[in-house]
């Protein structure tokens, strides 16, 4: 796998976009070496601007203009029943009220549930904040429909396509949700689980970025 700041000589590439340096180390760690052709993982900042210009700057030109791109990391879970380590695979993204889809879905549930065999996966739109979710937030952003919310896959996604026209998805791991906040005792262990399901989670974006290659029927 690629970082960052290495060329990439393949002619299919996959960005995965994430803000923090614990969660770029949790998916470099999970390379299994299964990807089809080469991988950059890029550690674009916290918060949806920092996000936007790391992806517009990556995107704009040179070996990653035509990247198919992942937003991946830790998220806010806003639906009740929600534990640190469930995963999210996300439909669409949305930013100020204006909605990106994501590409193939379905496959993407599938392939998480296998690499991340008896973990949660849910499914449905994300909504892009700048600012960490608390308290009664997280019941008015559920009322939006969206089940989570993070600062910088909507970023992410939205300004990869204005770069060009490519595949683009999101998944995201709970590390907080409605009954087990950040604030609250048990952050530490919460945490652990989450960085633990993001690392197993990364073959699933291979297997993801292999069937974007396919001939569709």
């Amino acid at each position: 796998m690629r970082d960052s700041r290495e060329p990439s000589g393949s002619t299919v590439p996959l960005l995965i976009a994430c803000a923090l340096g614990i969660e770029k180390f949790a998916l470099r760690a999970g390379d299994r070496g299964g990807a089809a052709g080469d991988v950059t993982v890029l550690r674009t900042g916290m918060g949806p601007v920092n996000a936007g210009r790391a992806v517009r700057a990556a995107c704009r030109t040179g070996p990653l203009a035509e990247a198919a791109v992942v937003a991946s990391g830790f998220c806010a879970g806003l639906a009740p029943g929600m534990h640190p380590g469930d995963l999210v695979v996300v439909e669409e993204v949305r930013l100020g009220g204006s909605p990106t889809a994501c590409t193939h879905t379905e496959l993407l549930v599938e392939a998480v549930a296998r690499a991340a065999p008896g973990r949660p996966v849910h499914t449905g739109p994300l909504t892009g904040v700048d600012h960490v979710v608390r308290g009664d937030e997280r019941a008015r952003l559920l009322g939006t429909g969206a089940i989570a919310a993070d600062m910088e896959s909507a970023a992410t996604l939205s300004s990869a396509l204005e770069a060009g026209p490519r595949p683009v998805a999101a998944v995201r791991v709970v590390v907080d949700a409605p009954e087990h906040e950040l604030v609250r005792i048990g952050t530490l262990r919460g945490g652990i689980s989450a960085f633990r399901v993001l690392r197993a989670v990364m073959p699933a974006f291979f297997e993801w970025h292999r069937s974007l290659l396919l001939p569709r029927r």
